[in-house]
């Protein structure tokens, strides 16, 4: 690629792409190049002038190799990302905001006045219909407000107050409209799925491959816990699927043999064979911005409440308006409180607040569902964290494998990596990691896998039954015995380290030793959530009472749960809210879904299971648990910015209407400075919460 420096600085850089014109593909085509460079820290395209700014770290020279490497056609960017980027949306509404200020200065200095009356009498009709609309639903809300003034300064013959007012009013819909459409639009791209991999059916026999190498046709097998990844009918199996994503329902749906499947839902329990139908990723994405628009996620509790206040006072400013008057018998004082409402303020400074914290999360790698879970943050009391992938680094080790029935290490590693690589938990996903590591090929050699939550798996070969999983599954429920002679080793096995039992025919085979560290920040990120305000912070786990009792002491936590089944740790949450507390759960495994479910928000750890990711109201992206902290902060600064919004829309207002009445100041003033203090608090919220 052929490029000017057009300006740098240490670690910062401008360049210029020598080409005739950018196009949308191209612009995100470079984005997604540079983005995916471990050098670059920050960049942006911008494709009418064809320059992208870059920050870096290390040396100049690698940032200028990797721009010469760059070709168009050597970038294979995932399906739907550029499809749905948002920047022609972008450039539509800057279009649209730009024509619609030059149209309307243009009209009031270069058309004479007949003209200018006509068009004013003609927009101004359309406000009146909405006002007479509203009433005639025997309701006095913002649109009877908004006709009044206008019809109030039509009639005195003032055209430019009234135009003056319709433009202001034009200007906030259309930055409101602007700045939802792309905060959905950035939510429906984070709630989008990203599956690198899936299970094809080849000659009965499934095979892990690319999900990019997926052609229609073809037969994928979906096991528990994992997201579909495509659009499909059902062509084997049963399985009850979680569609809240899409449709919003709370319980799953039965799918069976002939039932069509859609991409992005989550199979809760058993397993489905589909035949895909579609593979493109715009239907998905289509679907999930359908999904945000016709519900209430986006709306906090504050920002409902503002829009509901905002239309109560409406009613009040009428009747303010007929006492000035009836008092004062002056029409400009009364129309003085016409030119001010707060509501415009309001349900245009609430909504952007929320949207713009829901995209600033994104920066920190936090996808918010929600504006309403973001004051749940807030407002939140008591926070539950499992302990596995969660206060424990997100992936554990292999450190041995003990034999208990005379089988090599390798062989029996390459039992238990055929039966883990099916299902998504971190302990899974260390055996299979451990058998990659040591080129250990584990082809199929089952038959159908069933998986018990938090237990553990089951399945048999050459037509002995195999399991693998908890202590509890092996030993309690499965009734597993140890050969003869290998108690003392048993009793021996290293205690330091979490342990998966693998056992075939009814007798222990195997004990595989997983190291499952703390991560380094887990103690001062517990700390951190006490300081912010949260009054219980309790752990939760599968293990042992000794191994939790050590966490819990190392961490810090003022309660602590062990041996727990997923019905506990849900069973849990719901009892804290009976009692009136708020409660975070965090959680990143299969077993921690009902829980999520049933916290007032669920935050999920990305490298967990994809059905907690679907079924959380935030999940983090990075494996980092300073994140928890870092949306703690966000949540409390969204809020203090709404209520200070709502004190200065309140304060300033209330001001403009006193003057107003008391003749200071004349209401085309009164309206300029209502309106541009409107789209100064719309601005001001859009800003970055946290620096």
């Amino acid at each position: 690629m052929k490029f000017v420096i057009k300006h740098e600085s240490k670690g910062r850089m401008r360049i210029h792409v020598v080409q005739n014109r950018m196009s949308y593909e191209e612009a995100d085509t470079l984005l997604y190049y540079l983005h995916n460079q471990k050098q670059v820290t920050f960049a942006k395209v911008y494709d009418r002038t064809a320059d992208a700014v870059i920050q870096y770290i290390g040396e100049r020279q690698q940032i200028i190799d990797l721009l010469r490497r760059f070709h168009y056609s050597d970038v294979e960017v995932p399906v739907g990302l550029i499809e749905n980027s948002g920047r022609a949306l972008n450039d539509e509404y800057q279009e649209r905001l730009l024509a619609k200020v030059i149209f309307h200065y243009a009209r009031k200095w270069l058309l004479p006045y007949p003209i200018r009356l006509g068009l004013t009498t003609v927009e101004a009709i359309r406000y009146g219909y909405e006002g007479l609309k509203c009433l005639a639903n025997r309701k006095i809300e913002v649109p009877v407000l908004d006709a009044t003034a206008i019809g109030v300064s039509m009639l005195q013959g003032d055209i430019d107050t009234a135009g003056s007012i319709m433009f202001m009013l034009g200007i906030g819909e259309l930055l409101e409209d602007w700045t939802h459409k792309k905060s959905v639009d950035d939510l429906a791209r984070t709630m989008s799925l990203n599956i690198s991999k899936v299970w094809l059916l080849q000659n009965e026999q499934q095979v892990l491959v690319e999900a990019s190498k997926i052609q229609k046709g073809d037969r994928i097998v979906v096991h528990m816990g994992n997201v579909i990844p495509f659009d499909g009918i059902v062509v084997d199996g049963e399985a009850m699927v979680n569609q809240a994503s899409l449709t919003g329902e709370s319980e799953p749906v039965r799918k069976a043999k002939e039932h069509y499947a859609y991409a992005g839902t989550v199979v809760e329990e058993g397993e489905l064979t589909i035949q895909v139908k579609t593979v493109g990723g715009s239907s998905r994405f289509e679907k999930i911005v359908t999904m945000i628009e016709e519900s209430e996620k986006l709306k906090s509790g504050v920002e409902s409440k503002a829009e509901h206040l905002a239309d109560r006072l409406v009613p009040y400013s009428l009747g303010a308006t007929a006492l000035t008057y009836l008092l004062t018998r002056n029409i400009t004082k009364a129309t003085s409180i016409l030119m001010v409402d707060f509501s415009c303020a309001l349900k245009l400074a609430m909504p952007i607040s929320v949207l713009s914290a829901i995209r600033e999360a994104s920066l920190y790698n936090l996808t918010v569902k929600g504006g309403k879970y973001l004051e749940a943050i807030a407002d939140a009391d008591t926070i539950v964290f499992d302990k596995t992938g969660t206060l424990t680094k997100a992936k554990p080790t292999v450190v041995d494998v003990v034999s208990f029935n005379g089988q090599s290490k390798e062989e029996l590693l390459r039992i238990a990596a055929c039966l883990e690589e099916h299902f998504p938990h971190s302990m899974a996903k260390a055996v299979v990691q451990a058998a990659v590591e040591q080129g250990i090929e584990h082809e199929e050699m089952h038959s159908k896998v069933d998986y018990i939550v938090a237990h553990g798996i089951a399945s048999s070969i050459n037509e002995k039954r195999v399991v693998i999983g908890s202590a509890h599954f092996v030993f309690d429920d499965e009734h597993i015995v140890i050969p003869e002679g290998k108690q003392e080793l048993y009793d021996t096995l290293p205690l330091e380290y979490s342990h998966l039992y693998l056992a075939i025919d009814g007798v222990l085979a195997a004990v595989i030793c997983i190291e499952d560290p703390l991560r380094e920040e887990a103690s001062a990120v517990v700390n951190s959530m006490k300081k912010a305000g949260l009054s219980k912070v309790v752990m939760m786990t599968g293990d042992s009472e000794r191994t939790a009792a050590a966490i819990a002491k190392r961490v810090g936590v003022d309660e602590y749960y062990s041996e727990v089944l997923p019905e506990d740790k849900a069973n849990f949450v719901e009892k804290e809210r009976a009692a009136g507390r708020k409660v975070i759960m965090i959680g990143d495994g299969i077993n921690d879904s009902p829980a999520l479910s049933a916290a007032d928000v669920g935050i999920a750890i990305s490298d967990g299971a994809e059905i907690a990711r679907e079924i959380a109201d935030i999940t983090v992206g990075s494996d980092d648990l300073y994140q928890i902290v870092t949306l703690k902060l966000l949540s409390d600064s969204l809020m203090k910015r709404i209520h200070k919004n709502y004190r200065v829309i309140v304060g300033f207002n209330t001001m403009l209407i006193v003057l107003g009445v008391a003749g200071i100041i004349q209401p085309t003033t009164s309206a300029l400075l209502h309106n541009t203090s409107t789209i100064v608090i719309g601005v001001k919220s859009m800003e970055n919460l946290l620096t």
